[in-house]
């Protein structure tokens, strides 16, 4: 691994998400090494993937490397790397390159898709939970649309015009009505040859209304937007299976489509060699008390969507977005700090500041406890929120300009094929 010798204690970072960059942040400068440990070498800021997968924005606009983060810092440390397991015996993790021995282990692994068992739709379907899958989505799309340009088989041509996303939760609701604006704004400008009315954006969510995690009000809102905007929503209906690009539900309707979204529940994302109990199985979310530590041990700790701190208030754990981990990071720095001054722990409370979601232009709906709104007012509050807690300045203004861009111009300028995604591709040559 190559680290320095240190005489502080060693802290190592498992993940560097909202969670993992909160806590090494705050530890900048502390008698304390800190080494994190990521397979990517930056911090994405997943709220705006589904940007990057409908051209809206390039991926650099919403991932920062992490080195930068702390190239300035003398105690913190980034290695490269996929953590196999965790040596709870011997304080050791085991990595793709080597061992790390440490004295304290944060585990901000986040959360990964959670199929809930269906192999069928975990092959076929697409994801977008990293900038990779995002870029796959974008393909696939860009791809499809081109492939509907040319063929003559009517069949082909519905089912690659018919874009299906399972899961209305913020994720899919911003994504379909991203998919709406795209076949709205863009994509008639684009293919002449395409009549957008042939072009169809589902919804599919197995409660009975959108967002149903925030407010009656929002969902009420968030689903009049997405309806003005074209998208079809289908409540109450849950996936059985997707295969021979048909998607199969509870109700016996079906959809026949090649760009099936997959956005209907996460897991956490767990590491191997911790004991049995201290995972909940069914959530695959470390059991941690008040203080972040993981039940069974006092010097490992969990953080973010992995982290399933139950209270009175949270009986199921705090919801898995951004805040509590930023927020569980911040707090556990805190707490740090205490051990190395021996003093007491102090016991985390989350701070709910609200949620929001955004369905397209002017169109966002935002839950802030007593107070909640729609509309043009909750869209420009969503972009100022979003930009605030992107890292790094040039990301900041990056994402703005694009926004401002895509606003005059009802535009969106990275509509690139980088790389081809469909194992069957159209036959092009290059130009040059």
């Amino acid at each position: 691994m190559n680290l320095p010798y240190s005489k502080h204690p060693r802290l190592v970072i498992v993940g560097g998400g909202f969670a993992g960059i909160s806590l090494a942040r705050n530890l900048i400068n502390q008698p304390l090494q800190v080494v994190m440990v990521d397979r990517r070498n930056y911090h994405t800021f997943q709220p705006l993937l589904y940007q990057v997968s409908t051209s809206g924005l390039e991926p650099d606009s919403i991932a920062y490397p992490i080195r930068k983060i702390f190239n300035k810092s003398e105690n913190v440390f980034f290695r490269l790397a996929e953590v196999q397991e965790i040596d709870d015996k011997n304080n050791t993790i085991v990595t793709n390159i080597g061992k790390i021995d440490f004295d304290y282990l944060v585990i901000a692994t986040g959360s990964r898709t959670n199929f809930f068992g269906n192999k069928n739709v975990e092959e076929n379907a697409m994801s977008m939970k990293s900038v990779p899958q995002a870029l796959n989505l974008r393909s696939l799309i860009l791809e499809n649309l081109e492939e509907a340009s040319i063929t003559n088989d009517q069949q082909k041509r519905k089912r690659l015009l018919n874009f299906v996303v399972a899961g209305a939760g913020p994720t899919g609701v911003e994504l379909s009505g991203a998919l709406a604006e795209l076949k709205n704004h863009v994509i008639g400008q684009d293919f002449p040859d395409i009549d957008v009315d042939e072009i169809n954006v589902h919804l599919i969510e197995g409660e009975d209304r959108v967002l149903p995690p925030m407010s009656k009000k929002a969902s009420k809102n968030a689903a009049k937007f997405l309806k003005q905007l074209g998208v079809q929503i289908h409540t109450n209906t849950f996936v059985e299976d997707y295969k021979d690009y048909v998607v199969e539900t509870n109700s016996g309707k079906t959809f026949e489509t090649e760009t099936f979204v997959w956005s209907a529940g996460v897991s956490g994302a767990p590491i191997q060699g911790l004991q049995a109990d201290s995972l909940l199985e069914k959530m695959k979310r470390y059991k941690v008390n008040q203080f972040n530590q993981v039940e069974g041990y006092q010097h490992i700790f969990a953080l973010g969507d992995i982290a399933l701190m139950q209270t009175e208030d949270w009986p199921d754990g705090h919801p898995m977005v951004a805040q509590p981990a930023i927020q569980q990071g911040r707090h556990l720095a805190k707490n740090i700090k205490r051990k190395l001054n021996n003093q007491e722990m102090l016991p985390f409370e989350y701070f709910d500041k609200g949620t929001m979601a955004t369905v397209g232009r002017n169109k966002a709906v935002v839950d802030l406890h007593q107070l909640k709104f729609g509309g043009a007012f909750a869209w420009f509050t969503w972009m100022f929120v979003h930009l605030w807690f992107l890292v790094g300045f040039r990301n900041r203004l990056v994402t703005f300009m694009n926004w401002v861009y895509n606003y005059i111009n009802y535009d969106r300028a990275a509509r690139i094929i980088v790389r081809p995604f469909k194992t069957k591709k159209l036959e092009m040559h290059d130009a040059d």
